[in-house]
């Protein structure tokens, strides 16, 4: 399988713009997988949370990993750079969320694809609408469009 998948890249804990920027070149050096495109980095406020701004982008991948390996891999990214889940919703150094792999549709414990709030999300809708604006329609940003989000310079 050579999917193409998107993922969502967030932190708001320490240099979350370096870390964001690091996480981009983490993905690309998984096994079997290539970064074809990154959007612009955007700043945002935590939703349903608190806790400093999130620098926050999307990358599409192309990748041979079917979608659990690549959950798995992608976690593995989180907890090296030291990611910690004390609660729900907790401020993070790493979050990585699948968003979308191939056509796959699936609702397990561990997974659900797409991502079951990734349309509820201004931090997951404009970056991804930046790469691939046919993925995301006009209704989608208009509903999030109280959400506050700025593209960084």
């Amino acid at each position: 399988m050579n999917g193409r998948a998107f993922v969502g890249i967030g932190a708001n804990l320490g240099d979350a713009v370096a870390t964001v920027r690091q996480a981009i070149l983490d993905i690309q050096r998984l096994s079997g997988t290539s970064v074809a495109a990154a959007s612009s980095l955007y700043r945002s406020q935590p939703v349903d949370a608190a806790g400093p701004d999130f620098i926050n982008a999307v990358v599409e991948i192309r990748t041979r990993l079917d979608p659990f390996e690549l959950l798995s891999a992608l976690q593995q990214l989180e907890a090296d750079a030291g990611r910690e889940r004390p609660y729900r919703n907790a401020p993070r150094t790493l979050d990585l969320d699948l968003l979308m792999h191939s056509d796959v549709v699936l609702q397990t414990p561990r997974l659900t694809l797409p991502h079951p709030r990734m349309r509820q999300r201004a931090f997951v809708l404009v970056p991804l609408a930046e790469l691939a604006p046919e993925l995301v329609s006009v209704h989608e940003l208009d509903a999030v469009r109280d959400q506050r989000i700025d593209r960084l310079a």
